[in-house]
């Protein structure tokens, strides 16, 4: 029994620098996701008051050139591409389809940032706590840092993953909202056309 706990005890502590490791990297995606969701916001504020009130036609000339965001993208192919409400309803389909997949790593960050450092916390704890009954006290102190740390870190890393994810699917149910409404109004416009020419 004592080997079979050695070796358990072996196998925890050698997680532990992994475990690190990987918190530290996806604290580094966390700062990156936070300047991507700012940049976001910063470009839909813009473009969402310019955008809002016009019709389609001046739709087509406010669009702005340089903004590549996916809700850019779409709305021009809406837009210049022939309406047809298949083609409508397959554009935001897969508009809603890109937009899961970038709000999926804010649910990754948001679920995974708290497991890896619960995994951290209770890997360090135990030399902590042999520190501690060996009278080791600098060491325990050590290790106990180590648990914080990695607490802290994990849920830094959660906290950034539940905001972006809450700000980018309001941002995204608004943006499929408009592209249905956009989509509409050209198969409508469409339509009218084509009972006028018969």
């Amino acid at each position: 029994m004592e080997l079979i706990s050695k070796l358990l005890f072996w196998v925890a502590n050698s997680l532990l620098i992994p475990d690190i490791i990987i918190l530290l990297c996806l604290f580094v995606r966390s700062l990156i996701l936070i300047g991507g969701t700012y940049n976001m916001y910063m470009t839909k504020r813009k473009n969402d008051k310019a955008l809002d009130q016009l019709i389609i036609d001046d739709l087509k000339a406010a669009l702005p050139d340089k903004d590549n965001s996916l809700y850019m993208g779409y709305l021009r192919d809406l837009l210049y591409h022939p309406a047809s409400a298949d083609y409508s309803d397959f554009l935001i389909t897969k508009f809603e389809n890109e937009a899961e997949k970038d709000v999926s790593l804010s649910k990754m960050l948001a679920k995974i940032g708290p497991v890896l450092g619960l995994i951290g916390t209770l890997i360090s704890m135990s030399p902590a706590l042999v520190g501690l009954s060996t009278g080791d006290i600098s060491g325990m102190a050590y290790n106990m840092q180590v648990v914080f740390a990695t607490t802290v870190v994990g849920l830094v890393i959660s906290a950034v993953g539940l905001i972006s994810m809450q700000f980018k699917q309001r941002w995204y149910a608004k943006d499929v909202n408009n592209l249905d409404y956009v989509s509409r109004v050209l198969n409508e416009t469409t339509g009218e056309s084509n009972n006028e020419k018969k």
